[in-house]
């Protein structure tokens, strides 16, 4: 006779799935929390502390998922901005590749505008956490790489070229977006034809 198993059941998951699993569920909602709270209270008006009790999880649990109020922040937008990253370098012309450099430039500027148009208030306070914070962090790293490759397929490598990346960056950053749209008055699709205009006139000079 075959002694009686004492081991887990085919149907349940081994310890570390099960840890992955809580964890996942502790980011979905702590971060779920956080955007309740933005959409409450504004972006600067809420601590750790209400986050862990609007989440219904441990200090601990959050202090060691994001270490400090702005790395919480600045994951409620990690996902989508990998979204759109990954649109760019494996995503259907022309914001992926297949387009002329000159069309992939163009929609670039337009994508991350509509992008900006509904994660402007994650972005804008994670670019203003510290001077220079926009600059230094990687994902402008990647956009300012991206840019500056279309600009040098379009035209070719020009003594002011490095200048022209971050100018035709610049407008495309949380505040700016905000300063037009909030403070202008500029509706989305105005300030995408602007950076088309823009786009145009670095093409049509250096070309």
């Amino acid at each position: 006779m075959v002694p009686p198993s004492f081991d887990l059941p085919m149907s349940a998951a081994p310890p570390a799935e099960r840890e992955r699993a809580d964890a996942r569920r502790n980011r979905e909602r702590i971060l779920g929390a956080t955007a309740r709270l933005v959409e409450r209270v504004g972006i600067d008006c809420f601590s750790m502390d209400d986050v862990a009790a609007e989440a219904g999880v441990g200090k601990g649990t959050l202090y060691r998922r994001f270490g400090d109020r702005s790395s919480l922040i600045r994951a409620l937008i990690s996902e989508p901005e990998q979204e759109f990253q990954e649109s760019l370098i494996r995503g259907a012309p022309p914001l992926g590749p297949g387009a002329p450099p000159a069309e992939r430039l163009h929609a670039f500027g337009d994508g991350l505008m509509r992008f900006l148009d509904g994660h402007s208030i994650y972005i804008q306070a994670g670019e203003m956490l510290g001077a220079g914070a926009r600059y230094t962090h990687p994902v402008y790293a990647f956009y300012r790489t991206h840019v500056g490759l279309l600009l040098r397929q379009a035209i070719g490598e020009r003594p002011n070229t490095e200048y022209l990346v971050d100018a035709l960056l610049a407008p495309l950053g949380a505040e700016p977006y905000l300063y037009q749209r909030d403070i202008r008055g500029m509706s989305l699709d105005e300030i995408c034809a602007g950076w088309h205009v823009l786009v145009d006139a670095v093409l049509t000079q250096q070309g």
